[in-house]
């Protein structure tokens, strides 16, 4: 089977920096399983279905990604799946001690399990899901925020985004 890691999130919407975590993560793992997590706590401006779809979509290149749905712990579900890594991007300082916590938390809920650390390039440091949509929101472009599948169907909810950035001087 070769190891299996899980990249969980709540990609809404998934964005250039997942991409880039999930295509590096191919290189390193036999699987990547991108597991969008049933939060009740947020309001998602695409509902799992959709998140799940543009996340096919924009991984259709990499032949060893799965992509499936969850609640509950992630460790949990990384049992279910036959998984012995758990994926994180990291960005920023703050990002790391918010995953280094949930990492002692979940390796105390299984030995079995570890948590893998990947750093995010330096030009998606900035990028979330959240900025994508407060840009959007305001009516600038996320074309080059998000995967061309994601671009479009952001565009429907707020018609007033232009489709793509403005040329660089």
């Amino acid at each position: 089977m070769g190891v299996r890691a899980i990249y969980p999130g709540s990609f809404d919407p998934i964005t250039l920096g997942h991409l880039d975590i999930i295509e590096r993560g191919c290189q390193l793992f036999d699987q990547v399983i991108v597991a969008v997590l049933r939060n009740p706590n947020k309001q998602p401006l695409f509902e799992v279905a959709q998140r799940i779809e543009l996340i096919e979509r924009s991984t259709s290149h990499l032949s060893n990604v799965k992509v499936d749905t969850f609640n509950g712990l992630t460790v949990e579900y990384a049992r279910q799946q036959k998984a012995t890594v758990l994926l994180r991007g990291l960005r920023v300082l703050s990002d790391f001690e918010y995953e280094l916590q949930m990492a002692h938390t979940n390796k105390t809920l299984s030995e079995a399990i570890e948590t893998v650390f990947l750093a995010t390039r330096n030009e998606y440091s900035f990028l979330s899901s959240s900025l994508v949509k407060e840009i959007a929101r305001f009516g600038g472009p996320v074309d080059r925020l998000v995967p061309d599948p994601v671009v479009a169907e952001i565009q429907r909810c707020f018609p007033q985004m232009p489709l793509v950035s403005p040329p660089s001087p």
